[in-house]
């Protein structure tokens, strides 16, 4: 069983920066991946950026030049820093982790962006 504990969310205005990080409590370097997902009112959860066990990264066009997934082997963390946040990034964030045929999902973090 992996946990996954998400930090960093909050209250930012638009234009604002937040960093999301992801611990986990075993070594990522084991993951086939790791990403972040986001849920806002009423909608479905998407795809905001994820990372492969090489390196790969790909992100949802929405957040793409804004967006950065990276990760610390070392720490087990996976960050996401966001950059000239819009409101309608508003929702709350999710981190998983794909290792083998299972997923795992942290609590969400809330960030709310102000216009």
């Amino acid at each position: 069983q992996v946990q996954l504990v998400e930090s960093g969310g909050g209250l930012v205005q638009a234009g604002g920066s937040l960093r999301l990080s992801c611990a986990a409590s075993a070594s990522i370097s084991m993951f086939n991946a790791m990403g972040w997902y986001r849920q806002a009112p009423g909608k479905q959860r998407e795809l905001v950026a994820r990372i492969t066990s090489g390196d790969s990264t790909n992100y949802a066009d929405s957040v793409k030049g804004r967006f950065t997934i990276s990760r610390d082997n070392a720490k087990n963390t996976v960050y996401l820093q966001m950059n000239t946040l819009k409101p309608e990034d508003t929702a709350v964030y999710y981190c998983y982790a794909r290792v083998w045929v299972s997923d795992y999902w942290g609590q969400g973090t809330q960030v709310t962006v102000s216009s």
